[in-house]
């Protein structure tokens, strides 16, 4: 005795991801990744918390240095952070210093957070030239570090110079060169924010990233003492904190470079670490 089976027909459906990969309007697009990254930017609370983090402390230390300084007018010694030759405009900017840690160990944490959690693989997945995550990341969070930057080194300025209305070292809005340096301090912090993001993304590593960051721009400089003085007077001003200080100098001292020259070689330490984190990130697996 035999069985006979009826044979049907089986109707498939196309996976979601082959559906993706031939629908237009799921097409991976240089605005589609930065929204993606505009938004896992703002998804989390650290980049709140250390962003505010970085406007309290360009306007606070800002406001601090100015106010010490108005309380030790016409002290027999005036002692304090840059008193020799100060204005109001470069006691209000003090606070650059300190919101640039803040905002370049976020670059870092932009990056490499994703590697320490995987999230990186998905990322990659969904964008697999690889590049453009990079790029976004560093557009999307320059601009941000550069909006930060510009508002709080307008506020600092604005209440120092309220401050010091009226003394010897007031400065006005108005002032020669004092918009192109207010300018020029966002566009300093924005590409911290740049080589932090590269950083990130070329070690792989939160504790390394922060640790390199911190070391070009505030150790390293202070070991230029230890060189001999002629070294010191060519290796200098080509560093990455000494060449982002001159873009928003008012003046230009002896040992210094110009706004337009220091704006060059920071950004060629920019691309430098931009070109170090492609070639990683294109080589190496997630």
């Amino acid at each position: 005795m035999s069985t006979i089976t009826e044979t049907r027909p089986v109707h498939t459906t196309p996976a979601p991801a082959v559906r993706a990969a031939v629908d237009p309007s799921r097409k991976v697009t240089g605005p589609r990744v930065l929204r993606s990254e505009w938004a896992k930017l703002w998804s989390l609370r650290s980049s709140w918390i250390t962003l505010g983090l970085g406007l309290l402390f360009l306007v606070a230390f800002g406001i601090i240095d100015a106010v010490q300084y108005k309380s030790q007018i016409g002290s027999a010694t005036m002692r304090g952070p840059g008193f020799d030759n100060a204005t109001a405009y470069s006691l209000g900017l003090f606070g650059v210093r300190f919101a640039l840690i803040a905002l370049g160990v976020l670059g870092v944490l932009t990056a490499s957070a994703e590697y320490s959690t995987g999230m990186i693989r998905s990322t990659l997945a969904a964008v697999p030239r690889r590049l453009p995550v990079l790029w976004s990341k560093a557009a999307v969070y320059g601009a941000v570090a550069f909006v930060v930057g510009v508002a709080g080194a307008v506020v600092a300025f604005l209440v120092s110079s309220g401050v010091l209305s009226g003394t010897s070292v007031a400065t006005g809005i108005t002032d020669s060169g004092v918009v192109r340096g207010l300018l020029g301090a966002g566009v300093y912090l924005g590409l911290v924010g740049v080589i932090g993001v590269a950083l990130g993304t070329l070690l792989r590593s939160t504790a390394g990233g922060i640790s390199t960051l911190v070391g070009a721009f505030l150790l390293v400089p202070g070991l230029m003492s230890l060189l001999p003085s002629s070294w010191q007077t060519d290796i200098t001003p080509y560093l990455p904190s000494n060449a982002g200080e001159s873009i928003y100098a008012l003046h230009q001292t002896a040992g210094t470079l110009s706004p337009g020259a220091g704006l060059l070689v920071l950004l060629g330490w920019t691309v430098l670490a931009l070109g170090g984190a492609a070639y990683r990130l294109v080589r190496s697996d997630a």
